[in-house]
């Protein structure tokens, strides 16, 4: 259900230029910092936007909880130390209504908005072999001729909107959390339905418990959750990481996942008494630490894996008591490891579900079977009747976006159908029969799920620029990778993906939310500082894996 004042007509936007040096895709965090560093470097560039503001996942993602579950002072762009000390936090894990803010903070401080085109939705694009040029076509009936076509689209930024038979017949309202209504809904005294229990499902389900008459939760899989800490950010507070900057900046980019901590403990080395002492002391932290910082081994070791899963399972079941509720909510061993799967951050998630007017029902065994109009009917028949349907379930992550639009590359080759066959890149940076066509947030790149999004959204962006600047310093304006170039990528990512057991969990990591979607891990798990340095690594010796040619040269003239 999208929000009615998410659509403006011709006259209230912006046009789009006609003709070009870069058009980026999307407004988010990785767009507005495209956007400003190809305009520094002196190109005619614009973007362009579906939403109606700038703000990307924070634009779009309204629902009830929405907030950061990285620590507001990581979550950052780092380029500039004024834009990062100018704005002030008011606690640690910020809402959705205060990181939009910040958003238009930054759009504003940085004069973006003059170069955006906000409703407008990039329809298709071709690419054109004898000029080196893309056409791009929009929604609204513009054509652009441009050379760098750059999508920013976020990598979860493609809702499943059409999970169930039934949807439409629904007679009250239902509503996908990546397309919650700007005005939001009114949930008082209405029984509610939600249906997942991923991140976004459980941050839903623990705000609007109080406020319902009744809550049905459907739970398919259960998962791992920590307890988040959330303390207010005064003065000294923000003094202490403000001062911090030079120290971020320098540390974040190269730590495994891009937030502020590491793999600092092997497991080997302590003993079973020294090892709870680390699990019990960085799970009271209240953040992802657990997940990022504690024994790199759970990833790789399934003893590892074992021990820690039921030290966080036994956290979950001092808590919830009810065996039903264990039953149901608690992932049992065998299911698959803590940290395989997205861990989300909770408060009081677990404790709302002791509340009278919540209750959960497995959907394991029984699967939901269709929407009906009077709610939601199980396979065996048995029908909730509800007022109300929150859909919590999921994106075609990394792919989904920009393979929702028509790109047509060289000799026809259509991007969809090619992930559609295989999901493959260049370092999650290009793909292979798609010259001039950048990527952030997108497949084998740490940014499609494995990372502090703006750490690798920066790093992202920034080779771009520099690739960039350097095809104009040759005298080049064509680059696409080679297609041997991106075989020795997706055969390194899938040997380090492999060795993980990521790469043995059903989950939207490996794509199998989405029917028919080809199977692979589809973020890179060597770690960003790795990931970066090969970036830098593929710059400074030329572009190895990439061709650069003057428009209408063939590659291997």
């Amino acid at each position: 259900m999208l929000d009615s004042n998410q659509t403006a007509t011709v006259a209230d936007r912006r046009p789009v230029p006609a003709e070009l040096d870069a058009l980026v895709i999307g407004t988010g965090f990785a767009g507005l910092y495209q956007l400003h560093q190809l305009r520094d470097m002196g190109l005619k560039v614009h973007a362009c936007d579906t939403a109606k503001d700038v703000g990307g996942t924070w634009y779009w993602n309204r629902y009830p909880g929405a907030k950061f579950d990285s620590e507001a002072y990581i979550y950052q762009y780092l380029f500039d130390e004024s834009l990062y000390k100018d704005w002030t936090w008011s606690e640690r894990f910020p809402g959705q209504r205060e990181i939009e803010r910040w958003m238009h903070y930054i759009a504003d401080r940085l004069d973006l908005r003059r170069d955006i085109s906000f409703s407008t939705t990039i329809t298709n694009a071709s690419f054109d072999e004898t000029t080196g040029l893309w056409t791009v076509e929009t929604d609204k009936g513009d054509t652009v001729l441009a050379r760098y076509l750059i999508g920013c689209t976020g990598m979860l930024s493609a809702p499943l909107e059409d999970r169930f038979p039934g949807q439409a017949s629904f007679k009250g309202k239902i509503v996908h959390t990546g397309r919650y209504p700007k005005g939001g809904l009114d949930l008082e005294g209405k029984r509610v339905a939600v249906i997942g229990t991923g991140a976004t499902g459980i941050q839903v389900i623990q705000t609007i418990a109080p406020e319902v008459e009744h809550l049905t939760v459907f739970v398919r899989t259960p998962q791992y959750v920590l307890p988040m800490k959330n303390p207010k950010y005064g003065p000294g507070e923000a003094a202490w990481y403000k001062d911090r900057f030079d120290e971020l900046k320098a540390n974040i980019p190269h730590t495994f996942t891009g937030f502020e901590h590491d793999f600092e403990n092997t497991w080997a080395d302590l003993t079973p008494e020294l090892r709870r002492e680390v699990l019990e002391e960085i799970h009271a932290d209240g953040s992802l630490k657990l997940w990022l910082a504690s024994f790199a081994e759970m990833f790789f070791d399934e003893e590892v894996s074992e021990e820690i899963s039921e030290f966080v399972r036994e956290k979950m079941r001092a808590r919830l008591k009810d065996p039903r509720l264990i039953d149901i909510l608690v992932p049992k061993k065998g299911d698959y490891g803590f940290g395989t799967h997205r861990v989300p951050l909770e408060t009081h998630y677990l404790e709302a579900y002791l509340r009278d007017n919540v209750e959960a029902v497995s959907v394991r065994d029984n699967p939901i079977a269709e929407i009906v109009p009077e709610g939601v009917r199980l396979e065996d028949g048995t029908v909730y009747e509800v007022d109300t349907i929150i859909m919590a379930v999921g994106f075609d992550a990394g792919s989904g976006a920009l393979a929702r639009i028509d790109i047509t590359g060289r000799n026809g080759m259509k991007l969809a159908e090619e992930w559609g066959k295989d999901i493959r890149t260049t370092m999650g940076l290009m793909k292979f029969g798609f010259p001039n066509l950048f990527m952030t947030g997108a497949p084998l790149a740490p940014s499609a799920a494995l990372c502090n999004m703006p750490t690798c959204l920066q790093q992202q962006t920034e080779w771009i620029t520099e690739c960039i600047g350097a095809m104009r310093a040759s005298g080049h304006d064509v680059i696409e990778p080679t297609e041997e170039g991106e075989s020795d990528w997706v055969k390194h990512h899938d040997e380090t993906a492999n060795a993980t057991l990521i790469a043995k969990t059903n989950s939207w990591y490996t794509g199998s939310n989405v029917p028919g979607k080809p199977r692979r891990v589809l973020s890179y798990t060597g770690g960003v500082g790795t990931y970066r340095d090969k970036c830098d690594e593929m710059a400074r010796n030329g572009y190895p894996s990439f061709a650069m040619t003057k428009a209408g040269v063939p590659a291997d003239a």
